[in-house]
């Protein structure tokens, strides 16, 4: 029986440099498959869209760390573009491959660039960001690490941080499992997603995390697929953990 009651500390394959980049390409095709039937990246631009309501603007400028193929990013030019205002886009992620496979599929999206970058040793200074996303990024990273980027991502974001990660579930994991069998071709992809659950986290342990940004007003909500969607925002007033 998998341990759910602490976040596992394994590393997941795909996290390896030294995985191919065709390989890779065939992996993010097994993770967007499965964000979207599930309907994984809705989440983030929902809650995007609720942010920008609450921060009208002519132009925004959003940065995805941990952006792997861009396919966040896309969609979010996409949302966007049907907007009355501008979009500019940053993805910051430290796998060469990944970047080479989101720029070659971003051709078509000119508010988009990428930069190579390790989020660990981020100086928010370098980057001008109105909203930073983080979507099953923050999973990879152990309890320690964590603090050290969100405490950068605040002073990073003019107006808020939007984080969609994995709830730490045995129904999560068995339903992925069920999941990957129909719907996921690749092995990596399938031990991975395995993985991932298990490296996800309690709403208590996010909870323990926001009150590291007590400037912040925090609102951690469950989300289906086994979700959480923590935003994080400037205007600060009461905290609330819905």
């Amino acid at each position: 029986m998998p341990n759910f009651v602490t976040r596992n500390t394994e590393s997941e394959l795909m996290d390896d440099p030294s995985v191919d980049q065709a390989e890779l390409y065939e992996v993010f095709g097994d993770i967007n498959r499965s964000n979207r039937l599930l309907g994984g990246n809705r989440i983030t631009i929902h809650a995007l869209s609720q942010l920008i309501s609450v921060f009208p603007r002519k132009s925004y400028t959003i940065v995805d760390m941990g952006c792997g193929d861009g396919t966040m990013l896309r969609q979010v030019v996409l949302w966007s573009r049907g907007q009355k205002f501008q979009m500019k886009c940053i993805g910051i992620d430290l796998s060469e491959n990944a970047l080479t496979i989101a720029q070659a599929n971003s051709i078509d999206f000119p508010e988009i660039h990428y930069l190579q970058q390790d989020i660990l040793t981020l100086n928010p200074k370098d980057l001008d960001c109105d909203i930073l996303l983080c979507t099953l990024t923050m999973h990879h990273f152990h309890n320690r690490q964590i603090p050290i980027f969100l405490k950068q991502f605040v002073e990073l974001a003019s107006i808020g941080v939007i984080i969609n990660d994995l709830q730490r579930s045995p129904f999560a994991y068995y339903l992925f499992k069920a999941f990957s069998a129909i719907f996921t071709r690749t092995k990596i992809a399938k031990h991975d997603g395995l993985i991932s659950i298990q490296s996800g986290f309690k709403k208590s342990e996010l909870i323990a995390f926001s009150k590291d940004l007590p400037s912040m007003q925090h609102q951690i909500a469950w989300k289906w697929a086994f979700r959480y969607v923590w935003v994080m925002r400037t205007e600060r007033l009461t905290k609330s953990y819905e």
